[in-house]
């Protein structure tokens, strides 16, 4: 039976075997968050209005767009809340089993301006910070995250 599956897959051209596998697997976002560092190690955070109240403050973030790199995605999405732009460095972390998201982190350093502007929509606030004074209310998986990039 196993051979005689494996001969009728491989009658499939390419293109349509992907059709199959697409059809068959579990289709997932990525978010991509970005710890971005400036040239004295300060941290930036956003406070984001569509955060829970108690948990506002986090590291920018955002999904990734078909087509686009991780680090794409970090670099733009720093640009789009913050107006600054970023050199991506390594990956930090890489998590999956959410529902249907993967979880992707980057380091990033600042370059250029780091005074950051922000449209008070999505982001209300951005500043930097020490990660020995980080603020109250940041996710505590950004916490792990700002933490995990000082080792």
């Amino acid at each position: 039976m196993k051979a005689l599956i494996a001969r009728i897959w491989h009658m499939f051209s390419g293109r349509l075997q992907w059709r199959i596998l697409w059809l068959r697997n579990a289709k997932f976002m990525v978010g991509v968050t970005g710890v971005v560092r400036d040239p004295e190690g300060k941290v930036l955070l956003l406070r984001h209005r569509f955060w829970p109240r108690n948990s506002q403050w986090g590291l920018p973030s955002g999904h990734a767009n078909r087509g686009e790199s991780f680090e794409e995605t970090v670099a733009r999405e720093v640009a789009e809340e913050t107006g600054l732009a970023v050199k991506v460095g390594r990956l930090v972390s890489l998590n999956s089993g959410y529902r249907l998201r993967v979880e992707v982190a980057y380091e990033a350093m600042v370059t250029g301006d780091r005074e950051p502007r922000v449209d008070g929509f999505e982001v209300l606030e951005a500043q930097w910070f020490p990660p020995d004074r980080l603020p109250e209310g940041l996710l505590p998986a950004h916490r792990r995250l700002i933490e995990q990039t000082l080792a």
